[in-house]
């Protein structure tokens, strides 16, 4: 979901509508507004709350066809002198606007808090639990998040840490192609078990049915491949051979955005189909929208729920506020953090501010 280096118009609508659509589902799935508000729309609720969430297959899908274009060009020895370098580099890029967004999430929790009791609100933070954030461990070690979303960025690194491994090593054995070999047989296992077998989801191979879907879509449509779209036709036919051992529609969602990818580019349509202005904007700051949503949402559920009247009309007209809210936030956040370039005591910075602020919870027991 992280921006990529120059903008590419299809990937900022892909990335504008997927954050727009997790929000939405945020706001259906957790209460209490949309308990309140539900009798208006049961359709609506219903299909937000069921499908909103697949945004997050466009995400990983979009994710992989950029780290591998960032990783490659084609055969990944781009990274294999350093690729050390290249996972830190990717580190600071997501632990920067976590640690930031973390601690907002704290104190909004604690505001919440004050005004109402609800599930949605995480408990008080522990300092194993904020050790755990920085270090994308939280689910692999059984601690609670402090925000919803944030096991994304933690599958995020590891797919990036694994991809960058894989076509580093193979490439530093003289092998660089065997490194996209690898990967598709990773994809492919994915595909057709880890991805069946929820044991997995905390993990990245859980996710590289969708992830390695988007880096061996560009890795296929690379102007210097021989035939395109027989490496395509595979990819259909490995894909098709999955949903029929086990129909997901998250892996339809997943094919579905890869074969647009493809398309525009094998078209030359990646780069220069043009969108709207106001597509770009959401598309450059939907990570931001995505890292802050959720604690402006809380704390606008925690404003209605206390000083608000209890009618379905109300609280739908809360979860209006809260939706634009969140893209007003996001806009914010963008200008002030993701945006901006920190120097390395900067980056510490924000990292030791979250860290002050959640000890600050945890001893004040906010």
């Amino acid at each position: 979901m992280t921006s990529s280096p120059s903008r590419l118009p299809l990937m900022d609508a892909i990335k504008a509508a997927g954050c727009l659509a997790i929000v939405a589902h945020h706001l259906a799935f957790y209460g209490p507004m949309s308990d309140v508000a539900y009798p208006l729309s049961h359709p609506l609720f219903d299909g937000l709350y069921a499908y909103g969430r697949m945004a997050v297959q466009a995400f990983l899908v979009v994710a992989g066809f950029l780290c591998a274009m960032q990783l490659g060009p084609h055969d990944g020895t781009r990274t294999a002198a350093s690729p050390w370098r290249a996972i830190a580099k990717r580190y600071l890029r997501l632990v920067v606007p976590l640690a930031a967004a973390l601690t907002l999430a704290i104190l909004c929790n604690a505001l919440a808090r004050r005004w109402m009791t609800h599930e949605s609100i995480s408990a008080v933070p522990n300092p194993w639990q904020l050790f755990a954030h920085v270090f994308f461990l939280q689910d692999l070690v059984d601690q609670e998040a402090l925000s919803a979303g944030v096991w994304y960025l933690a599958v995020d690194f590891q797919l990036f840490t694994m991809m960058a491994l894989i076509l580093a090593i193979t490439a530093r054995a003289g092998m660089p192609r065997m490194g996209i070999v690898a990967i598709a047989g990773l994809t492919w296992a994915s595909l057709i078990a880890f991805n069946r077998d929820d044991l997995w989801d905390e993990t990245g191979v859980y996710y590289l049915a969708y992830y390695g879907l988007g880096a061996l879509v560009f890795w296929a449509t690379e102007p210097s491949v021989r035939r395109p779209r027989v490496w395509l036709g595979l990819l259909v036919a490995c894909v098709g051979a999955a949903l029929l051992a086990d129909f997901r529609s998250r892996i339809v969602v997943a094919a579905a955005v890869a074969g647009l990818l493809a398309c525009a580019r094998l078209s030359g349509g990646l780069a220069h189909w043009q969108m709207p202005d106001i597509v770009s904007w959401l598309g450059r700051i939907s990570f931001s929208i995505f890292l802050v949503h959720f604690p402006v949402c809380l704390v606008v559920n925690a404003a209605v729920a206390r000083f608000l009247p209890a009618t379905p009309v109300v609280n739908a007209l809360g979860l209006v506020a809260a939706f634009f809210f969140s893209i007003a936030a996001g806009a914010v956040f963008y200008r002030m953090v993701e945006g901006r370039r920190f120097s390395a005591a900067g980056q510490g910075g924000v990292v030791a501010l979250f860290f002050a602020v959640g000890l600050a919870a945890w001893k004040l027991g906010w």
